[in-house]
């Protein structure tokens, strides 16, 4: 199916499915008061605090934080992306998903997609026939027995043998999709060659088990060691891993994800038992790796060889990880023995041993301020100096949120008084004070906020008010009237629908936030509480307004708008 899902669409969706049925169907709901309640399916918890309301259409977890709609229910529950959710979504409802038209061309490309996909299939299972029957794949089972990969292993993860033959898929498979797929090398004259000769092969199949690419290695010593599948249509390496369709098959919701470096590492931990790891593709590990694996679990261990190399390349992941590190993700750091790998390792040290050395690997904080403070006289000033100026730029690229005021914090306590001064302490906690809902009360502002993103409806009441917002001073004004916007644009029937039209909107974090207040308010006193409140926040907001003025008055004087504008508030007082 090609085309885009049309918006009009997934708002309908949205208001057909009753998000309460929707997750009742994958986790059994308890009714109490309006709410549905269950243990959280996201975290490990003994009492339920995962709850769901079926007035908002939306779901909160008071213990983890994961909060959504229907269709994010379904991309956080069943590890989908946007549009397989949604199509999932549908499924439930009984409806057909509709696509936008699109050109001949991109239907096409559609079909072509398909034939790379099937030609990628044939070509994995000569490999694999080769592998069993063929001289010289013979030579390649040798090599795998002796490293210690058992048959069922090998089948499991589909592995094959190229033959050392530079046209041995040219002449069995379409030349077209074959150069399409990365698996022939062009050269002049209209002349192609196979790319893998003479290598065992691992193909690489994404969460969909579907085939995308393929990594070959050598038998011997010759170079390079490893041959990864060039970029196409189908294999990015940079958003993809090997191993996740193996792991996810044997445990959709992994504890933790163990990050190694090579397709044998993987091979032989789950040879040992450990079905957990996965391997970057020969490139540094990204922000789009560290995003897909999130999507399975909360927790990322990198491992990497004890040597220098390594702990270099330890720190270059580490400092591609910090914009992905939202609430309730964790990273740590596994540095193992000098000489070893983790394929070696596990099998001098045996399954219990190596698991141990996962389970206490070094948090990311640790490993993170061990990094800057090694060679560092924090005793001097000096260094207290370069500590700061190492490392503020780095956690300035952490998400808003505990964690990067932790991070601070313990900045701040490393280097004493010294390592950031008065001023910049209280602009980060303004910073984060900004972006973080204290768990206690809420001020006139978010409350009101908070009930009309509850209750989208509640517009109406503000429109018919005619206010003039710039007369108004109060923290979030400029908040207030995006939001009201929004409203007035979507026209949500529910918060549902209203959460929709913020994903991957710079609010989003925020307006999830206020919407999961429960403010303990009967359904019929929610429309009095919310004029009560936006009547006092008016009020407050035309008082903050003219007294800031009056200030301004006293000490610099006003211009004649500014005049006229503090006139008009004083005789509407």
């Amino acid at each position: 199916m090609s085309g885009r899902i049309p918006r009009e669409f997934i708002d309908e969706l949205l208001v057909r499915v009753d998000i309460v049925d929707l997750i009742d169907s994958h986790v059994p709901l308890k009714k109490t008061g309006t709410n549905y309640v269950a243990r959280c399916p996201f975290h490990t918890e003994k009492t339920p605090s995962f709850s769901v309301n079926r007035s908002k259409q939306f779901f909160h977890c008071f213990g983890c934080g994961a909060s959504g709609n229907a269709i994010s229910f379904l991309m956080d529950f069943s590890h989908l992306d946007f549009v397989e959710a949604v199509e999932d979504l549908a499924t439930f409802a009984g409806v057909d998903v509709p696509r936008e038209p699109v050109s001949h061309d991109a239907g096409s490309k559609k079909e072509d997609l398909s034939s790379l996909y099937l030609v990628m299939e044939q070509v994995a299972a000569f490999y694999a026939q080769q592998l069993r029957t063929s001289d010289e794949g013979k030579k390649a089972v040798e090599y795998l027995k002796n490293r210690g990969v058992s048959g069922d292993c090998a089948a499991n993860f589909m592995l094959g043998y190229a033959p050392d033959d530079w046209k041995a898929l040219a002449g069995r498979f379409n030349q077209k999709l074959l150069t399409e797929a990365g698996l022939l090398v062009s050269k002049e004259h209209g002349q192609a060659y196979d790319r893998f000769r003479g290598r065992i092969m691992f193909p690489i199949r994404d969460k969909r088990a579907r085939i995308i690419g393929f990594g070959g290695r050598v038998l011997d010593d010759s170079l390079p060691k490893y041959l990864n599948s060039p970029e196409t249509s189908l294999f990015h390496k940079g958003k993809e891993v090997y191993g996740l369709f193996e792991l996810l098959e044997k445990n959709p919701k992994p504890q933790r994800i163990l990050i190694v470096e090579g397709y044998m590492d993987v091979i032989a931990l789950a040879q040992f038992g450990i079905y957990y790891a996965v391997a970057t593709l020969g490139t540094a590990t990204s922000q789009a790796h560290l995003d897909l694996l999130f999507r399975f679990s909360s927790e990322l261990v990198f491992c990497f060889d004890g040597d220098r190399a390594g702990r270099e390349a330890a720190w270059r992941a580490i400092a591609s990880v910090f914009p992905s590190l939202k609430g309730g993700r964790q990273i740590r750091i596994m540095l193992l023995p000098q000489n070893h790998d983790p394929d070696s390792l596990v099998r001098e040290e045996g399954l219990d041993k190596f698991t141990e050395r996962v389970q206490s690997a070094q948090v990311l904080s640790d490993f993170f301020f061990e990094h800057f403070s090694k060679d560092l006289k924090l005793s001097e000033m000096e260094g207290r100096s370069k500590l700061r100026d190492e490392v503020v730029t780095h956690l300035k690229q952490l998400p808003i949120g505990a964690f990067r005021e932790m991070m601070f914090e313990k900045l701040s306590g490393l280097a004493k008084q010294y390592i950031l001064d008065n001023e910049a302490i209280l602009a980060q906690k303004k910073q984060v004070k900004k972006h973080q809902l204290q768990t206690g009360r809420l001020s006139i502002p978010s409350f009101v906020i908070a009930l009309l993103l509850q209750n989208p409806k509640f517009i109406e009441i503000v429109e018919q008010k005619e206010i003039d917002w710039d007369q108004l001073e109060f923290e979030g004004v400029e908040r207030f009237k995006n939001i009201l916007n929004m409203i007035a644009d979507k026209k949500p029937t529910n918060y549902g629908m209203l959460l929709e039209a913020y994903r991957d909107h710079a609010d989003e974090v925020i307006v999830k936030k206020l919407a999961s207040f429960d403010f303990m308010i009967p359904d019929d006193g929610t429309e009095t509480e919310f004029c009560d409140a936006l009547d006092g926040m008016l009020k407050q907001g035309r008082e903050a307004a003219i007294a800031k003025l009056q200030a301004k008055a006293d000490s610099y004087g006003l211009n004649i708008q500014e005049q006229e504008m503090l006139v008009k508030m004083l005789a509407n007082k």
